[in-house]
């Protein structure tokens, strides 16, 4: 182009002093030949120098790349899952309603007919132990009569139900294999997953058959998924669909990284995220499928609320993130570690907590009666101390009894509240006083509307601490009952007049 410039140079003043000559056009048109052949050469060097950068594959190694070879080891281990339920149904025909024949029969309905039919859920599991014992979702097999599982060579098993987590969704089955060694998935350590790896979903979606879908961790830590109370999960885009629930989440070596679990869709199919359990809470429900089949987890005994932005603001902090702590029970471990009201909890370990869910999924997957080092700031200084988790305690111990009597309370079944109590029926663990467990039908306690969960707090003005309280409170003579309930997040005042 540099070589082009003075013709064109050298043909524009040609023009310009003798007119539209002829020599001037030809001078001018060399110089427009020069200069496109010196472009041409140019991008001819810059073509060469990008072709160089593409590499032809060397070998057949290199030309076989594939997810076979995972796929052929981990594949075995995963297996379909078919729950049956006998669904029984009372059908009586809406003229029994009609005010002709209640003319008849009164409120007392002549008996309809029965009928069943059966339910049939579909998902699919993991083998975790050569021996039989199997990981899936507790919401593919929850209520079944019937669970059978097929394995991947298309043997059928009946399975046996060792436990059920509704709090994480898990559930652990069994199988007898009579000695056989099955193919199975060894769990990793889902701290070290990271953000960009490569992970494999294998299942069984829409019943079509073992199914493999690649895709990469999008995102960790996810805690605003509302499918279970320990909302702490994987997020992959991984194709995930239903019936992939209870499937495998495997990473390049070879292990279960996490249980796949949910998607979100408004179609009902993968639009490219989906949640997985992680393998260190799926950890700690199959071990406590192996000690006796009931999930028992560590209790510090601290609850506390996500640092806001404001909240930051006010403590002087850069960013919002931690759980700010606004309860602390009693000789508890929390508070033996010198854990007080108004601490920001920082991290656990070597892992930052940044919300409520994360600390409760911190503190779940470590094992009972362990020590966890929590980082703690308190006003400016950064503390760091010892806890020791243990089981939570059964203190009072919950003295199920029923109430007796004409009372407006007669009919139903009360307990005392413990943080053993409260974790077991789902409730807060820092919640304290007497529950309603049962209501007996055609009850005084049933007219009531009482339900269970409904925590007594006040019986005609008096305090409900223990169950002992109620049995007093409702043996005493009154011709007006005034009863307040605790019933969720709200405070029901009933006046009941005889």
């Amino acid at each position: 182009m540099a070589l082009g410039c003075p013709f064109w140079i050298f043909g524009l003043l040609s023009i310009r002093m003798v007119g539209s000559t002829r020599k001037g056009f030809m001078v001018l048109r060399r110089g427009w030949v020069l200069s496109l052949a010196w472009v041409m050469i140019f991008a001819s060097g810059v073509s060469g120098v990008r072709a160089a950068e593409r590499v032809v594959p060397t070998s057949n190694a290199e030309l076989q790349l594939s997810y076979a070879p995972l796929v052929r080891r981990t594949a075995p281990a995963v297996v379909n899952i078919y729950a049956r339920k006998v669904v029984r149904r009372t059908f009586r025909s809406p003229l029994f309603n009609h005010p002709f024949f209640r003319r008849f029969f009164g409120d007392v309905l002549p008996p309809g007919a029965r009928r069943e039919r059966i339910e049939n859920s579909l998902g699919s599991g993991v083998i975790v132990r050569p021996d039989g014992y199997i990981v899936t979702n507790n919401h593919v097999i929850s209520g079944a009569d019937e669970v059978i599982v097929a394995l991947a060579d298309r043997r059928e098993f009946d399975a046996d139900v060792v436990l059920t987590d509704e709090r994480t969704d898990l559930a652990v089955l069994r199988i007898e294999t009579e000695g056989t060694s099955l193919p199975h998935l060894e769990l990793m350590d889902s701290d070290d997953i990271e953000v960009g790896d490569i992970i494999l979903a294998i299942g069984n979606p829409f019943g079509v058959g073992q199914t493999v879908t690649s895709g990469i961790v999008s995102a960790l830590a996810r805690t605003q998924v509302g499918v279970a109370d320990y909302r702490y999960f994987i997020q992959t885009d991984a194709a995930i669909n239903p019936g992939n629930s209870g499937g495998a989440m495997v990473g390049l070596d070879g292990r279960l990284a996490g249980v796949n679990t949910a998607i979100f869709s408004k179609s009902g199919g993968s639009i490219g995220i989906g949640f997985a359990v992680p393998a260190n809470m799926v950890r700690v429900v199959v071990e406590s499928a192996l000690r006796g089949g009931r999930v028992v987890r560590p209790w510090l005994g601290a609850t506390g609320q996500g640092v806001t932005a404001d909240i930051a603001a006010a403590q002087g902090l850069d960013r919002p993130s931690g759980v700010l702590v606004n309860a602390v029970y009693p000789k508890g471990p929390a508070d033996r570690a010198g854990i007080k009201v108004g601490d920001i909890i920082k991290a656990i370990g070597q892992h930052k907590v940044l919300d409520p869910e994360g600390l409760e999924f911190r503190i779940a997957t470590h094992p009972l009666d362990s020590n966890v080092e929590l980082t703690v700031l308190r006003g400016e200084r950064t503390l760091k101390t010892e806890v020791a988790l243990g089981p939570p305690p059964e203190v009072p111990q919950r003295d199920l009894t029923w109430i007796e009597g004409r009372g407006p309370l007669a009919g139903a079944r009360v307990g005392n509240l413990s943080p053993a109590f409260a974790e077991e029926l789902g409730f807060d663990p820092m919640r304290r006083g007497v529950v309603v467990v049962e209501v007996a039908t055609n009850s005084p306690a049933r007219n009531l509307g009482l339900k269970p969960g409904d925590v007594l707090v006040r019986i005609n003005g008096k305090e409900i601490e223990l169950v002992e309280d109620v049995l007093v409170a409702t043996n005493e003579e009154a011709s007006n009952w005034r009863i307040a309930i605790k019933r969720g997040d709200r405070q029901l005042n009933v006046m009941v007049r005889r």
